[in-house]
């Protein structure tokens, strides 16, 4: 099975939350929006009407949207994107590239607005990414990725918001 077609067929596999459950995976952590202390916090409640269902799904129930499935897979207009659950400034457009993977990608992410986990469900241990500031799961880094780092962070495009130069 080519690395493509693999990465499609765990995206779909993982569109839902029950599919970890269904497999036999689990998080490592407890939870899912990583160990840490974040500055913006809302009660649950608040999270589900600022964010919307699709984007509570991925941001605060560490959910993935299918593969191919956003615009911003596509989005080539410079800029910054965005943490749609903050704001926080989280990835530049100048970083952004083609994995063809399906999810938006950029090899590397702004100083510090990232804290990582590790995510052990789909009988594979992965790096979860989770911004810094809110603690909303952004997605996953993997080490398969162009230079100057060598890294990929596959990102949910409804985790983010773009916002042009």
């Amino acid at each position: 099975m080519t690395q493509l077609h693999r990465r499609a067929l765990l995206g779909l596999l993982g569109t839902g939350s029950l599919a970890a459950f269904a497999l036999g995976g689990k998080r490592a952590e407890a939870n899912p929006h990583g160990s840490h202390r974040h500055p913006v916090t809302l009660s649950d409640a608040a999270w589900q009407k600022k964010l919307g269902p699709k984007r509570y799904r991925i941001l605060r129930k560490a959910g993935t949207e299918p593969p191919f499935s956003h615009r911003y897979n596509d989005e080539k207009r410079a800029g910054m994107y965005h943490c749609a659950g903050c704001d926080t400034p989280l990835f530049s457009s100048r970083t952004k590239y083609d994995s063809r993977s399906g999810w938006p990608a950029f090899w590397a992410a702004e100083d510090g607005v990232i804290h990582y986990a590790r995510d052990t469900s789909m009988f594979m241990t992965r790096t979860e990414e989770h911004c810094a500031r809110c603690g909303g799961h952004l997605g996953h880094v993997f080490d398969d990725g162009p230079q100057p780092t060598g890294k990929r962070h596959c990102i949910n495009g409804l985790a983010l918001k773009f916002k042009p130069a």
